[in-house]
C-alpha cells in the first residue's frame, strides 16, 4: 500500500500497527519512528503540499483533526478525491479505535487486534495500581505559555493523569483545550506543575519561565520543587507513545508505587 501521513501522531500510529515500510510522504514534523526521516517532505501539518500528494497518487491517505486548522487539508482531500482515512482522537479509546480503524483500512486487521490488546492490557494494568492510591495530587499541565493553554476535561492528559495516579487541576472545565490565566492556575494552587509546550524541544523550557510569574513562589509546586519539563512528543501527540508519557508521570506522581520507566517502547519494540 502506498500510504501518506499528514501529522505525526498519524505516522506514529502507522508505525504501531508494522506500516512504516508502507509509507511514501509524511508532514514536515513527523519524527519517529527514527526510519520516516528519510521520507519526502509534503510540509507543516496545517499547511500541506496538496499538489505534491495527488502527484504521489496514494492509496491511503491518513488526516487528522487533532489541531485547529487542519480540516483545510481533509477539505481539500475531498475536493481533489484522493482516498482519506480522518482520524481526531480525544481519549485512549479514541486511539485504540484509531489503530484498528487503519489496521483495517490497510489489510492489517489481525495486526491491529493484536496491537490493541497490549494496549488495552497495559492501561488496564496501570489502572488497577492507581486504584490502590489513597494521595492523588493535582497537576497542571501547560500546553503554551503566552496565551495559557492547558488540557481540560476531555482529553487524553486527564486520563492519563488519573492512570498515573493524580488529577488534572483542570478537570472540571469540559472542553479538549482551555485559554486560561495565571491567576486561575494562582488559585487552583496545583501540587505539580508539568510543561510540556506544543511543538518546543524539553531543552527549551527551563523552570525559569515559572519562577519569574507573579506570585509563582506561592504555589506549593514551586515551594516543594515540583515543576517537570516533560517531552512533549509524549504527551502532546495523541497516539500510542503517550504510554511511555504515562509510565513516565506516573513515576513524578509516585515513584515508590510504580515500576521505573523502561528503556524501550511500552508498547512495541520492532518500530
Amino acid at each position: 500500500m502506498r500510504l501518506i501521513s499528514i501529522c505525526p501522531s498519524n505516522t506514529e500510529l502507522a508505525a504501531y500497527l508494522g506500516l512504516t515500510d508502507d509509507l511514501i510522504a509524511v508532514d514536515d514534523y513527523s519524527d519517529w519512528p527514527e526510519l520516516v526521516n528519510n521520507l519526502p517532505r509534503l510540509g507543516p501539518d496545517l499547511s500541506i503540499n496538496m499538489d505534491l500528494v495527488e502527484q504521489l497518487q496514494p492509496d491511503l491517505v491518513l488526516a487528522s483533526l487533532s489541531v485547529p486548522g487542519m480540516e483545510k487539508n481533509v477539505e481539500e482531500l475531498i475536493k481533489r478525491n484522493i482516498p482519506h482515512l480522518v482520524l481526531n482522537p480525544q481519549s485512549f479509546e479514541d486511539i485504540g479505535n484509531d489503530l484498528m480503524a487503519v489496521g483495517i483500512a490497510a489489510g492489517k486487521e489481525k495486526e491491529a487486534k493484536a496491537v490493541v490488546s497490549r494496549y488495552y492490557g497495559i492501561l488496564k494494568d496501570y489502572k488497577e495500581k492507581a486504584s490502590n492510591l489513597d494521595n492523588r495530587p493535582t497537576v497542571y499541565f501547560e500546553w503554551w505559555p503566552n496565551p495559557i493553554f492547558t488540557p481540560g476535561q476531555v482529553n487524553w492528559l486527564t486520563e492519563m493523569c488519573e492512570l498515573a495516579g493524580g488529577r488534572n487541576s483542570f478537570h472540571d472545565v469540559e472542553l479538549a483545550s482551555v485559554q486560561t490565566s495565571w491567576d486561575d492556575i494562582i488559585r487552583r494552587n496545583p501540587d505539580h506543575i508539568c510543561l510540556a509546550w506544543v511543538g518546543v524541544k524539553q531543552s527549551r523550557m527551563k523552570v525559569q519561565h515559572v519562577l519569574k510569574r507573579e506570585s509563582a513562589e506561592n504555589l506549593t509546586a514551586v515551594r516543594e520543587n515540583r515543576i517537570h519539563l516533560l517531552e512533549e512528543q509524549l504527551y502532546c501527540r495523541p497516539s500510542p507513545r503517550l504510554l511511555n508519557g504515562l509510565a513516565k508521570l506516573a513515576v513524578i506522581l509516585h515513584p515508590e508505587h510504580f515500576p521505573q520507566p523502561e528503556e524501550t517502547d511500552y508498547l512495541t519494540s520492532n518500530t
